[in-house]
């Protein structure tokens, strides 16, 4: 059935109508409609229009009236850690490197198992789908326990084992690391909505050998490449002293900057960059909060996307952020490239609300399935309720949504017309069981992770 061979003389009997106070479709700059509908069949967006013409076009064996909600597409979180919701406030107030390599890497080489990432994923996704994410892209370990947790969820999903030329309790070396990481690759198909991606974890945890594996890799399995790159100054110093250029220019070298390429922080950014990602395609991911905590560094996303270089968006893990909060995102990816410019202009609310939308579904290669509210694309789509103190008076539905809503607004979110979370209740998950098994490993970690006390 599609929407042009209907005779609106006889209304066609379909799944789902939704009407609202506003719809954003993701589709034009700035635009958004009021009393607006969607009419949802088979899992796919089969029309949209005002919603007196929709409410006569079609029967509906639901329909929905939500006049003080805006309907925009879910939230796409282009990076994070899930299973780090577990590590969630465990190592604060520290430098990057210090937070990794002190704290957390010990933390998890006396943690992580398949039990640890299973129960951290469902914990991070209990609190995104609240979130109003309809679409995660993870990067960790155990990455068939996380495509489980995704595919029972009922969200759109990502996954990678990371790749590090290191020793790792899960990965005692490189070789299984890639024994692992083709393995995600050949066994995640058997989830509808769930896809591989391959993650080496840095420049500075991977040889060049090992990267060019990753190349042919992601290119044999059609996957993008998800990878930390010039996440801080030390970074750059570092990969200077060792190679006489700067990351993402060996990067180049070896052919993985194109359009595969995720470029997740990217704090650090010359003219040289700039010009690399915008002639080869690639995209670049954000994480201002993550940055901003970790005092990383701040990514020019004004600059970027002046120069039609596709950014989105992402919290990283809990444990570095601390939260998997994506309005908090989009606040402080506005104001952060407010402060750094000195310009009130530099970065829209528009803007930032395609990053965390069609420019992550552009960025994971998905974007003409999902992203913006579109006939024929999947119906992926969130409600946020704006008859909330922290949103009223509704002058521009964009900006309320940017500036000043926040999770506990967002009531009802689908997945392929699948309703995944009900009037602020998750229909896919146990919230009551996770928050048990969440208190047995903060009581678990808390002693495994303990440190002497000084005498």
């Amino acid at each position: 059935m599609t929407a042009n061979n209907l005779n609106s003389a006889h209304p066609a009997s379909i799944d789902l109508i939704i009407s609202a106070g506003w719809v954003i479709p993701m589709k034009n700059p700035n635009e958004y409609f009021e009393n607006y509908a969607l009419a949802i069949h088979a899992g796919r967006i089969l029309d949209l229009g005002p919603s007196e013409k929709i409410l006569k076009k079609y029967s509906a064996k639901q329909t929905l009236h939500q006049p003080d909600h805006v309907i925009l597409p879910g939230f796409i979180n282009a990076h994070t850690h899930m299973p780090m919701s577990l590590l969630r406030g465990l190592a604060d107030d520290l430098p990057l490197m210090k937070w990794l390599k002190e704290n957390i890497w010990p933390a998890e080489a006396a943690c992580v198992g398949p039990e640890f990432a299973k129960d951290g994923t469902e914990l991070a996704l209990l609190e995104m789908i609240q979130g109003g994410v309809t679409c995660v892209n993870d990067m960790y370990f155990f990455a068939e326990e996380i495509a489980e947790v995704i595919h029972r969820s009922g969200i759109r999903g990502f996954v990678a084992n990371s790749i590090l030329n290191i020793p790792m309790p899960w990965a005692p070396n490189l070789e299984d690391c890639f024994t692992k990481a083709q393995h995600i690759c050949e066994t995640v198909k058997q989830y509808p909505l769930v896809k591989a991606t391959l993650a080496p974890h840095a420049p500075y945890t991977n040889d060049e050998k090992s990267l060019l594996r990753v190349k042919a890799l992601a290119e044999k399995f059609n996957t993008p490449i998800h990878m930390h790159v010039q996440e801080t100054l030390a970074e750059i110093h570092q990969h200077d002293v060792l190679y006489k250029e700067r990351p993402l220019e060996t990067l180049d070298r070896l052919g993985l900057v194109s359009p595969r390429l995720m470029a997740v922080h990217m704090t650090q950014v010359s003219p040289s960059d700039i010009e690399l990602l915008r002639t080869k395609g690639a995209s670049t991911v954000h994480c201002p909060e993550s940055n901003m905590k970790l005092s990383s560094g701040s990514s020019p996303v004004s600059l970027l996307l002046k120069q039609n270089i596709n950014v989105a968006l992402g919290t990283d893990g809990a444990a570095s952020n601390n939260n998997l909060d994506i309005f908090g995102e989009m606040r402080s990816a506005a104001f952060m490239a407010k402060l750094t410019t000195e310009d009130p202009e530099s970065l829209s609310a528009y803007q930032v609300l395609s990053m965390a939308t069609i420019n992550g579904a552009k960025a994971l290669g998905i974007s003409a399935e999902t992203g913006s509210l579109e006939i024929n694309k999947s119906a992926d789509f969130i409600a946020i309720n704006l008859k909330d103190p922290a949103t009223l008076p509704v002058y521009n539905p964009i900006s309320q949504i940017v500036y000043a809503a926040h999770p506990h607004q967002v009531t009802d979110s689908w997945v392929a017309g699948k309703q995944i979370l009900k009037n602020c209740e998750i229909l896919t998950l146990d919230a009551d069981q996770i928050y048990q098994r969440t208190e047995i490993w903060r009581q678990k970690i808390s002693i495994l992770v303990q440190k002497p006390t000084k005498s």
